[in-house]
């Protein structure tokens, strides 16, 4: 068996943007693939029809798709570099183009004059999507002459600063959205149109459509200065061409909604009761009136929140059908489908099977999905509701087979409080009980997270290196209802690092084999601040490595793309209200007790854990004589560990194991 390298999640083949024909008949689909060598990303679509899969594009950028009809699927790209001039002048165009399901060449089918998304085809030649809108924009579009010039002048002129004047002005992953904003666009190709549905200050965040009802449901958050996270939703009518707003009574922030026969069924919750992280009330909504009626409480989470260092790319989570409301949710440490009916009665359609489900289509009463099954990396399955699971794709089953994967041992246990913990142990490749060994600890982010028994890259890797690696879920993290992750306040850096430590005790104890002097740590997002905290708290371990992290709240709460409401939640406090919350519960406070030599991985683009808080915890531990070094990746934001360019990941493994090397290796 090969052993798991430092580069080979370039090996892995990632699958995304599931997407079933009109018909049912044929799945189309994207795999991702990192290229070290050039640096990159190439993603190509993939059809799978009678049970065969085969490549249907060839160009390496095709990131989304959209069935136009049964035998073509429509992608954005701009293929022939035409309208790159034309964005250097303030017009981005998105370009799509049209493809047949029997192969041949892609041609461009149309262009729309700005960025667009989630296209729904009516037909006809008409499309709904969501189109990026700059309410600060200039563009040549329309000028001629001297006044095209004085523009293009201008806009050379603007790309040297940015104005911001409402919260968020960054967001992680989208960069500079002040004043930008998703508006929901109908556009008709035969005519060359484009209507704007929405009003220029909506951030639309959801889109559906009902064929037979004739009407699209778009929600989302309508400000000017700032987002204060209350959505309104409309039901926007495509024969009057005139919109209804549904009366939300101005206070529910909506997660998902979506048809279900001729009424809506919706997902929100007010944050109210467990804050910004708090898990959704589904409601129904009477497309007439608009009237709201309770439906469930599940005190359950949408989406699948079982981390992963090999995806690439989303697809569907929820859909409405006649039936019911289907949707993913995370349930303890594995991620499924579950129906939810109009008598608010809910039940789980896929398989009992651990690992995660990541995506999602139905087709009739078949279900096929994208997963992450049993410690595996992504494949395509299938089931019938209640039934078997059937595997029918195997990108990954060669790189699974030949190489050292080591499978998790699960550990159960009950917590000081009461509160039972799941978590899993990595032994070492070739593991000899006669031998001691380093170990890793390795705390995920979130905190409203699971780990779960889905491939990590990094852990094979550390396993295969000769590392005990361990990993557990502490209160904070998500499938086991708001009471469990609700840490809020002065618990936040309390419960969890208390459910931390006695695993960690745990697992001491079960493997003697540990050398106890020779266990590193490392973490990122909600691990970084976990990082941060405990070289204040203990000097337990040999070393540490700190990952896009967080060190002190009075300044992230004002500084980053969620800090302003999301971080005040965390905290239940402000720094005017309550400031010694907020210090007490950062790790900068506790820089002056830190003994433990820590590396900080840090994005200089990331601005959901802003750089800011790495640069204060590293020069306190600096100040106060604690070895410590950063590692600041340019142009990469939040994601870097998963989706940031290839030959940065290997860079930012290296740093990780040279530094956790030198600390807990035996020399």
């Amino acid at each position: 068996m090969e052993r798991i390298q430092i580069d080979d999640f370039s090996q892995v083949k990632m699958l995304s943007q599931l997407q079933a024909s009109p018909s049912g008949e044929k799945l189309a689909f994207v795999v991702t693939q990192a290229q070290v060598k050039a640096n990159k990303y190439v993603s190509h679509i993939h059809l799978l029809e009678n049970g065969k899969v085969r490549k249907l594009t060839s160009g390496g950028a095709e990131k989304s798709l959209y069935w136009l009809d049964e035998e073509h699927i429509l992608f954005p790209g701009d293929r022939t570099g035409k309208y790159k001039a034309m964005a250097d002048e303030g017009s981005h165009y998105t370009v799509f183009n049209k493809i047949s399901v029997q192969g041949g060449e892609a041609e461009e089918y149309f262009a729309l004059p700005f960025p667009a998304s989630n296209l729904i085809v009516l037909g006809d030649g008409k499309f709904l999507c969501i189109g990026q809108y700059d309410n600060y924009a200039m563009t040549t579009e329309g000028l001629e002459g001297a006044e095209k010039e004085e523009m293009l002048q201008k806009i050379q002129e603007e790309k040297d600063y940015e104005i911001f004047d409402e919260l968020p002005f960054w967001f992680n992953g989208k960069g500079i959205v002040n004043k930008k904003r998703g508006r929901v666009y109908l556009c008709d190709i035969c005519k060359n149109e484009q209507k704007a549905i929405t009003g220029p200050y909506m951030q639309v965040t959801g889109l559906k459509y009902n064929k037979e009802l004739g009407l699209a449901l778009y929600y989302g958050s309508d400000y000017q200065w700032m987002d204060d996270q209350i959505s309104r939703m409309f039901v926007y009518d495509l024969k009057t061409g005139e919109s209804r707003e549904m009366d939300l009574g101005g206070k529910y922030r909506v997660q998902a909604a979506d048809f279900v026969g001729d009424h809506i069924l919706m997902a929100a919750t007010t944050g109210e009761r467990y804050g910004s992280s708090e898990n959704p009330i589904f409601f129904n909504v009477d497309v007439n009136t608009g009237k709201m009626t309770q439906l469930a409480d599940l005190d359950t989470s949408l989406g699948s929140s079982v981390g992963s260092d090999c995806r690439y790319g989303g697809g569907a989570t929820n859909k409405g059908e006649k039936d019911g409301f289907y949707f993913l949710e995370t349930v303890g440490f594995n991620s499924v489908i579950r129906k939810l009916d109009e008598k608010g009665e809910v039940k789980t359609v896929s398989p009992d099977v651990h690992g995660s489900v990541d995506c999602f289509q139905k087709v009739g009463d078949t279900f096929y999905y994208v997963g992450m099954r049993c410690n595996g990396l992504q494949e395509i399955y299938c089931c019938k509701e209640g039934g078997e699971e059937n595997c029918l794709t195997s990108f990954n089953k060669e790189f699974l087979q030949s190489h050292s994967v080591v499978e998790p041992k699960y550990m159960h246990f009950t917590d000081k409080d009461g509160v039972d913990i799941d978590g899993w142990i990595l032994e070492p490749v070739d593991y000899d009980p006669s031998k001691k060994y380093p170990a890793i600890l390795n705390v995920h982010g979130g905190p409203k997270a699971v780990y779960g028994e889905t491939f990590f890259h990094e852990m094979q890797f550390w396993a295969n290196e000769g590392y005990f690696v361990f990993y557990c879920n502490p209160r904070g993290g998500d499938g086991k209802g708001n009471d469990f992750a609700n840490i809020r306040g002065e618990h936040y850096g309390v419960w969890d690092y208390n459910d931390l430590m006695e695993f960690t005790d745990k697992v001491l104890e079960m493997y003697p084999q540990i050398d106890q002097k020779r266990v590193g740590m490392a973490g990122g997002s909600y691990g970084g601040f976990m990082a941060n905290w405990i070289v204040g708290h203990t000097d337990r371990f040999a070393a540490v490595a700190s990952q896009r992290s967080i060190s002190n709240y009075l300044s992230k709460c004002l500084t980053t793309d969620i800090g302003y409401y999301h971080n005040l939640s965390a905290m239940m406090a402000d720094p005017w209200t309550n400031m010694d919350r907020m210090w007490n519960n950062s790790p900068l406070k506790y820089a002056d007790k830190a003994k433990t030599p820590t590396l900080f991985i840090q994005s200089d683009e990331d601005y959901r854990c802003w750089m800011a808080d790495a640069l204060q915890m590293m020069t306190a531990l600096r100040m106060h004589g604690v070895e410590t070094r950063l590692c600041l990746f340019h142009g990469e934001n939040h994601e870097l560990s998963r989706s940031g360019k290839p030959k940065h990941r290997i860079r930012r493994m290296n740093e990780i194991n040279d530094w956790l090397f030198g600390y807990i290796m035996e020399k």
